[in-house]
């Protein structure tokens, strides 16, 4: 009986505490900025590229440019990341946004004092960091999910090619790579999460460390969702997604318990 109280008790918590902060996700601009953000960035940068040289004046050589409206959700093969255009500018960069927004969101609570009130008189910090997990991923999606939509709104006024053989893709490979991608964005907002933890107030600290260690899987992001990606991929990245959220989310806890709160 006692255990199923306990139970009863923790899905309450985190039912309100998921509450409020879904409240203050929709009620703060900055999501509606990074929202804006992901929309219009492949339409900019497939539109803004379609009327660029396709040489470099300096040297003459050839610049890699966007042909196909897919490469801007990325490349098939699952080699090593290039320096080209199409392998920079595309949907991966959302990792770094998203990094930034947890950072900043989290970074409110503690600059606010909301952080030590929440704590104070509602939850527990694994409740918090469970709460923050769930919402901020949530953003996640649909910051994916929109520059999807760009993407494709982007390439019909280039009038790049739609072509999915001329990137080694089909359908089903598109709909597991952005699957992938999604969940793989889940590893950022862990990372993002307990370094926002350690850095509370200082959201320039948070951000700095959280893109540091963001550089390092940056070269991975390729090779693990490809745009021939399959149900392999998508295990990966659920797996490891699940993976980080549970044990960075541990060790956000634990600094949580360790530390002040102002």
């Amino acid at each position: 009986m006692s255990a199923d109280i306990k139970n009863n008790d923790f899905k309450k918590r985190l039912k309100t505490m998921l509450k409020v902060d879904f409240r203050r996700l929709f009620l703060t601009p900055t999501v509606y900025i990074m929202l804006g953000v992901s929309l219009a960035l492949p339409i900019l940068i497939l539109v803004m590229t379609s009327f660029m040289s396709g040489a470099d004046p300096e040297t003459g050589e050839a610049v890699a440019m966007f042909t196909n409206t897919w490469q801007a959700i990325g490349s098939a093969g699952g080699g090593a990341m290039s320096m080209d255009l199409t392998s920079m500018c595309n949907i991966n960069l959302l990792y770094f946004l998203v990094a930034i927004f947890v950072c900043v969101f989290v970074g409110e609570d503690f600059r606010s004092g909301y952080a030590k009130n929440i704590f104070t008189v509602r939850s527990k910090k694994l409740d918090y960091v469970l709460s923050k997990t769930i919402v901020l991923f949530t953003a996640a999606v649909g910051m994916f999910l929109l520059f999807f939509v760009g993407a494709m709104i982007g390439g019909g006024i280039a009038g790049l090619s739609f072509d999915l053989a001329a990137v080694g893709a089909n359908a089903g490979s598109i709909i597991a790579c952005l699957i992938s991608k999604i969940f793989f964005a889940l590893v950022f907002v862990s990372i993002a999460l307990t370094l926002a933890c350690v850095g509370r107030q200082k959201v320039w600290l948070s951000v700095l460390c959280t893109l540091g260690a963001g550089m390092l899987l940056f070269a991975m992001i390729p090779m693990i969702t490809p745009l021939n990606a399959g149900i392999l991929q998508v295990i990966m990245c659920v797996a490891g997604g699940a993976l980080f959220a549970v044990g960075l989310g541990a060790i956000s806890n634990v600094i949580l318990n360790k530390t002040t709160l102002v």
